[in-house]
């Protein structure tokens, strides 16, 4: 495994001075994968447009830097089995290559160590361990009672990760030694949540929560590798779970309907953003929202609206740390959070933006998804 450079900080390397050779040259940009116009948006942060607009395959869901820092992938998870496809992006022309044929890639990861990609076939139940550059069939292994599965986080050390299963309510433990399922774990929700439609800075804008089980979705490691974040878009917060047990230890109210988790560049804080419903499809100008939690105390200590309503979803820090990306995900825009104040700029792209992601990125390796690097 690629060895941790502090154990007392996981994001240790992320930070602005921390910047690779490997994407030395590579292009300014924000890559925002649309799912219902089957394209990618390209913004120039420098200049706040759009400059390029190309089609990929049906359904892109992320755009995720490779292990190695020199690929963005972007995940075409069409439907229909067997015409899913990854669409390749040369990072330092911004420009897309021929898409490799991949059965039902939703989101993809990559093994600490560099040997494999992780595609996480959501709708089989599976993830497909492949070769990281071909995409060429490695091994699968099957996790039959993680429905939904999406979103992942990897150890400290590398030996296991934690999967969210969305129409579970639960957590899939991996042992990446092994190969197999450790263990599951299924959420506790909480008593009350936000009612929709309410304004989430007013207290009490609550009801009972009626849903039996959480709709869980990404999930992130505290910068000292002993806890987890679990954003629910039912529980309208993050579950904090103790991985190496596997046991739920708290509950942090977020906001409506979290979704993203994002650490900024030192690593003490956790951008939440908050989708502004618990439905899979919304409606625009929802009740959207950017929570800030500190690490150190686990308290929310800032929180960010969108004037006028939005979704934001998925997405990234900029280099710097200054700005926070999100995909506007039932606008159609791309949020730019100022990290300091909160004021949010917005920029037109296509049909249903997801999972964007900011190039480049501090770090010596990816782990996948929106850029978590190490």
């Amino acid at each position: 495994m690629a060895p941790v450079v502090d154990a007392r900080n996981v994001y240790s390397e992320i930070g602005p001075s921390h910047l690779s050779p490997a994407v030395r040259g590579d292009l300014q940009r924000i890559y925002v994968p649309n799912l219902r116009s089957n394209d990618v948006s390209v913004i120039d942060p420098a200049t706040m447009k759009v400059v390029d607009r190309f089609k990929v395959g049906t359904s892109p869901q992320h755009v995720i830097p490779s292990w190695d820092l020199r690929t963005l992938w972007v995940a075409n998870n069409a439907e229909r089995r067997n015409t899913g496809s990854l669409t390749p992006i040369d990072p330092r022309t911004g420009k897309p290559g021929p898409a490799v044929p991949v059965d039902d890639p939703y989101n993809m990861y990559f093994t600490p160590d560099g040997k494999s990609a992780i595609v996480v076939a959501e709708a089989r139940h599976r993830l497909d361990f492949r070769d990281p550059h071909t995409m060429a069939m490695q091994y699968a292994i099957d996790v039959p009672q993680c429905g939904g599965i999406n979103h992942a986080e990897f150890s400290i050390d590398g030996r296991y990760a934690l999967f969210t299963c969305e129409f579970d309510g639960s957590l899939a433990k991996i042992d990446m030694v092994s190969h197999k399922v450790a263990g599951y774990l299924k959420l506790s929700m909480p008593a009350t949540r936000l009612r929709e439609g309410a304004d989430p800075r007013i207290p009490g804008a609550d009801e009972v929560c009626s849903s039996r089980k959480g709709m869980p979705q990404d999930v992130r490691i505290s910068p000292d590798g002993k806890r987890y974040y679990v954003a629910d878009m039912e529980a309208d917060g993050v579950h904090v779970v103790d991985g190496d047990n596997l046991k739920q230890i708290g509950f942090i109210p977020a906001g409506l309907g979290t979704h993203g988790l994002y650490p900024s560049r030192d690593g003490k804080l956790l951008y939440i953003a908050n989708r502004g419903t618990h439905r899979i499809h919304g409606k625009r100008h929802g009740g959207g929202s950017v929570a800030v939690l500190d690490f150190a105390s686990g308290k929310i200590v800032a929180r960010w609206t969108v004037p006028g309503g939005g979704s934001p979803d998925m997405g990234n820090v900029s280099v710097d740390g200054k700005w926070l990306w999100l995909s506007g995900r039932f606008d159609d825009v791309a949020y730019r959070f100022d990290t300091q104040s909160g004021a949010v700029t917005q920029i037109k792209v296509g049909g249903e933006p997801h999972g964007l992601t900011v190039w480049p990125q501090p770090g010596r390796y990816s782990l996948g998804h929106t850029g978590n690097l190490r």
